[in-house]
């Protein structure tokens, strides 16, 4: 039986092809990391879905929009939950989860000065209250976000925190035990150890 081949093509930086980097990772399988730099993306802009990346190739086909990336290989490889209930909040915790990242984010990118100012408070504000909300959520389900299991969640968050620690200049979960050592956990995974100690050094 022949093992399909993965191409993940996205920028060189963690940002939203991280989560699928380590979801590979983490299951052993093996994948072509194509890094593409800023300059030259409009080259391949239009041989991807939409014009946007990250695009995962499996066998030649392209596979787009990170977070529906992520539920197909969660089905492959048994992280999605065993109920539709459960899916249900995975699918839910994963929505919360950019709630804090795409905040942030914005806030990061932003260029005009005025308008990066207004957007401070209400990311970091947003912030505050759902880490606090998530680390309560790892902590009643035993080291996990749903189910006392890893989930695409779980790789969801690990594979956002290098690129909003870099946002924000500091770790995400400096002040936050329970996140800290759900990440920590997944990065000691040897697979993923594996893909972080060949990963290029990056800003982002």
């Amino acid at each position: 039986l022949k093992m399909p081949t993965y191409k993940l093509w996205y920028f060189n930086l963690t940002g939203l092809g991280e989560p699928i980097r380590l979801m590979l990772s983490y299951n052993n399988i093996p994948f072509e990391d194509k890094r593409i730099e800023f300059a030259d993306w409009p080259k391949y802009k239009d041989q991807m879905p939409l014009g946007q990346m990250p695009v995962l190739e499996i066998d030649g086909k392209k596979y787009n929009q990170s977070k529906a990336v992520m539920r197909c290989l969660a089905k492959k490889f048994g992280l999605y939950g065993s109920s539709d209930e459960e899916a249900w909040e995975i699918d839910a915790t994963a929505d919360a989860i950019d709630d804090l990242r795409i905040p942030l984010s914005t806030y990061h990118w932003e260029e005009n000065p005025d308008f990066k100012a207004k957007l401070k408070e209400p990311a970091f504000k947003k912030k505050e209250m759902l880490m606090a909300k998530f680390e309560e959520q790892v902590k009643k389900n035993g080291g996990f976000f749903v189910n006392k299991k890893l989930s695409w969640a779980d790789l969801l968050y690990a594979g956002y925190t290098d690129y909003l620690s870099n946002v924000l200049g500091h770790d995400l979960n400096k002040d936050h035990p329970e996140l800290k050592k759900l990440v920590d956990k997944i990065r000691a995974h040897p697979g993923v150890k594996a893909y972080l100690d060949k990963r290029p050094k990056t800003s982002l």
